[in-house]
């Protein structure tokens, strides 16, 4: 497989949808076949309007964040593990605590160019439904998020901030209740309402159309880091590892857009999976454990599955993280070994964000600390003159009842 120069990765599909010829797609019943043919028509449209261009560019600039969101150079973290650079895009500050806010804005905007007033999503983490809750807010929606009945539980500030937003939460008890239900139960309810109501992904997976809208929101991301690393050192570094949590994949996406036509040795990326609790048999983690490609929520991609081929369930500290599945544009990525893909377990990821935090004033969610792992893991291996940046995607406020539990009293 070879990646096109010059081109959104986003827009390296064929006609049918596939990119690299066989992963996503459009796997859809027929009921679907003309709203998402309509959609489909609509974003091309408009994301090449200038009007609806200089909107999101206002909101992704001055709603989401004064100017972009931080990009720090961790010193005390570099200084303790010798080695490599550690620095952090601190998507964090972004408005809401995560990066779905872009692609909740252009939901939203989406909706309101289509003349409907019902919005619905998923989430896993709750930073989704949290952002589509402040945008559909903001844009006088009304908003439904399909939710877990697990990660109800366990995301209990990220739920208590989509009910103070007006936004309803729709409990889903099917399966493990996790994300790869709630995605499910929300792709159910738009055949039967998809006259009066947009439904928005939260990540890159889906059939083509919703990876396509999510990346080119979360695009923004790399975007602003590209300028940023400029701006930082007058030039691009010859070695530059960009790390970044993966789970249905739209902020590794988002972080690594603008920098796919450099070669990999001058901007590696390195994607983490979640490898779930460290004596489990059950991960979230199908491009670095091993997986086979299936179907899942309209879309060919590599996805973990049992020996009859089934969804398998999966586990992770991170509800954010334990899709079964992955986006199209990662499987892509890695079968033209553009991106590598490791995964760091429950364990892991505490262990980092007890360093992190212990060195740095960040407070990133179980999600990045992934990512942070990793970076931790080979930093002290390698040269000062390599950069890592790490994509802290997320706060760990909705982490804190896990974080007490595991961890014990937080600073």
């Amino acid at each position: 497989m070879k990646l096109k120069k010059g081109k959104l990765l986003i827009d390296q599909h064929d006609k049918n949808g596939f990119w690299g010829g066989k992963f996503g797609g459009n796997f859809i019943p027929e009921t679907l076949k003309k709203p998402i043919g309509d959609l489909t028509v609509l974003f091309e449209k408009l994301r090449r309007d200038k009007n609806f261009l200089k909107e999101r560019d206002y909101y992704y600039t001055n709603w989401v964040h004064k100017g972009p969101t931080p990009f720090i150079k961790l010193e005390n973290l570099t200084k303790y593990l010798g080695g490599a650079q550690i620095w952090a895009k601190v998507v964090s500050e972004a408005r809401g605590g995560a990066h779905k806010i872009y692609g909740a804005i252009t939901a939203a905007m989406l909706c309101k160019r289509m003349g409907k007033k019902f919005l619905v999503t998923d989430t896993g983490a709750g930073y989704n439904g949290k952002m589509f809750s402040i945008a559909g807010k903001h844009f006088g929606l009304k908003v439904k998020v399909f939710m877990g009945f697990k990660d109800i539980l366990r995301q209990k500030p990220n739920c208590d901030a989509m009910r103070a937003n007006g936004a309803e939460i729709v409990p889903v008890y099917t399966g493990s209740q996790t994300l790869v239900d709630a995605v499910s139960e929300v792709m159910r309810y738009w055949v039967s309402n998809n006259d009066t109501t947009h439904l928005g992904v939260g990540s890159t997976v889906s059939s083509n159309i919703f990876v396509k809208i999510c990346g080119w929101s979360t695009a923004q991301i790399s975007r602003e880091l590209k300028k940023q690393i400029l701006d930082e050192f007058g030039k691009f570094p010859k070695k530059v590892k960009l790390l970044n949590c993966v789970g249905g994949g739209s902020s590794a996406y988002g972080l690594w857009s603008e920098f796919i036509d450099f070669s990999k040795r001058q901007f590696d990326f390195i994607g983490i999976e979640a490898a779930g609790p460290k004596n489990s048999k059950l991960h979230a983690a199908p491009l670095s454990m091993g997986a086979k490609l299936g179907v899942l929520h309209g879309s060919m991609a590599y996805c973990c599955q049992d020996k009859e081929g089934q969804i398998n369930e999966t586990e992770s500290i991170s509800a954010g993280l334990d899709y079964p599945g992955v986006s199209p544009l990662h499987c892509y990525l890695k079968d033209a070994g553009r991106a590598h893909y490791v995964a760091r377990t429950d364990e892991d990821a505490l262990e980092a964000y007890k360093t992190v935090t212990k060195y740095e004033k960040l407070n990133p969610s179980l999600e990045p600390c992934h990512a942070f792992a990793e970076a931790i893991k080979i930093a002290p291996k390698l040269s000062k003159e390599t950069i890592l940046i790490v994509n802290s995607c997320g706060d760990a406020l909705k982490d804190r009842d896990i974080l007490r539990q595991r961890l014990g009293k937080l600073k």
